[in-house]
Formats: structure tokens, C-alpha cells, sequence
């Protein structure tokens, strides 16, 4: 089996998504998903998980192949608040129980890439700020942060990575864009086998502002 680049995707889907946002990011996904199934050498080595958290965190589809990979159904509640801590405690569960370290007997995975997005701070930030500070001690190639709207706040992002980026407005043109970009990315990174210099994300479209 040719050596994994695992993916890590974290969205917000607490109640300020509903609507016209979950709508454009359940496409978007779909966009990620098709768009790397085009390139090779993203087919032969990622593999790519799927969290997501509002009033609680959950794994909607664990460390799975590319090839394999089924886009599950991704909801919004009407309301409630965007437990962000508790999504990145479950991720370094998912990280301990998932990634392969090298053994006699199999190969150890690249350093994975983690993509988070969300549209409002923090409820849980105390939580929020030790579970960054857990994070940063992860063999991460990259993580890169979306703050999903004009309004959304980045200062809390900063916290967890420089590679901030913000979208404009949340309509489906601007995710498609978004994911398309984050494509680019991941082919980049399976190309190079996973280095963490390669899955420097390119300039991105106007649509997406990078924070500094």
C-alpha cells in the first residue's frame, strides 16, 4: 500500500450555517471530493476524514481512502452554540486511534493536513485554548483555518495556525472556490509525498482573503 497523506477536515455546522451555507458547503465538498479524485497521485495516497461539531463534536466518517471515501449527509441544528474545543479534543482522539507510525510491518504516514472551518467563535474557548495548544504539539505538514464569512472573527484562528484565510460571503460560489483552492493543496502534498513545505496553499481566488 503506497505510504497514506491523511486529511483532516473539521467543519462548523452549528445553527448560524443553516440555510444557504450548509447548502453551499455540502457542495463544495462534493467539488473537494471530485476535483482529487481527477489527480493520480491524490487517488494512490490520501486518505480523508470527516468531523464535524455545533452543540457537540462528532466523526461523521473516519480516516478513509479516497477512492473509498462516501460524502455522508451534513446537517445544521436551528440554533445552539460551536463547541470548536471540544471538535479539536475529538480530533487528537481521532489522530491517536488512526495514524500509523513506522513498524517492521507497515509504513508510516505522512504528516497530515488539517482544514478547519468555521463561521463564530469559540463557546467552549477555555477548552478551545488548551486543545490548541495540544494540537501544536502534532506532527502537522499543515493547517489551514477558514473563517467562513465577512463577519466571522480570525483571532482565535490565529491561535491555532498563521494560514488563516477568510471567505467573503457564504453563497456557493464562494465555497466551490474555496474547496477548488483547498484541492490544490491536497494534490500538491500527495504529489511531493506528504512534505509539509508542498501543501503550501497557491494565492488564493478574490473570493478569499488571507489574514496576516
Amino acid at each position: 500500500m503506497a505510504r497514506r497523506l491523511p486529511v483532516y477536515l473539521l467543519l462548523d455546522t452549528s445553527g448560524s450555517m443553516r440555510g444557504e451555507p450548509i447548502e453551499a458547503l455540502r457542495n463544495g465538498l462534493a467539488i473537494l471530493l471530485a476535483t482529487l479524485r481527477q489527480d493520480p497521485y491524490a487517488l494512490s495516497s490520501v486518505w480523508l476524514s470527516l468531523l464535524t461539531f455545533d452543540r457537540e463534536a462528532r466523526v461523521l466518517v473516519p480516516l478513509t481512502a479516497l477512492d473509498q471515501f462516501q460524502l455522508p449527509p451534513v446537517e445544521a441544528p436551528e440554533s445552539g452554540p460551536t463547541h470548536t474545543g471540544a471538535a479539536l479534543q475529538l480530533l487528537g482522539q481521532q489522530l491517536d486511534r488512526e495514524l500509523l507510525t513506522a513498524s517492521p510491518q507497515q509504513r508510516a504516514d505522512w504528516s497530515p493536513l488539517l482544514l478547519l472551518m468555521t463561521d463564530g467563535r469559540p463557546s467552549d474557548r477555555q477548552l478551545y485554548v488548551a486543545q490548541v495548544e495540544a494540537l501544536k504539539q502534532r506532527p502537522f505538514g499543515n493547517i489551514v483555518a477558514c473563517a467562513a464569512g465577512p463577519k466571522a472573527p480570525v483571532a482565535d484562528l490565529q491561535l491555532l495556525t498563521p494560514e488563516v484565510h477568510q471567505l467573503d460571503t457564504l453563497d456557493a460560489h464562494t465555497f466551490a472556490q474555496f474547496f477548488r483552492w483547498v484541492s490544490t493543496a491536497v494534490g500538491s502534498g500527495s504529489r511531493s509525498q506528504g512534505l509539509p513545505q508542498a501543501a503550501t496553499l497557491p494565492p488564493p481566488p478574490p473570493e478569499i482573503h488571507s489574514i496576516v
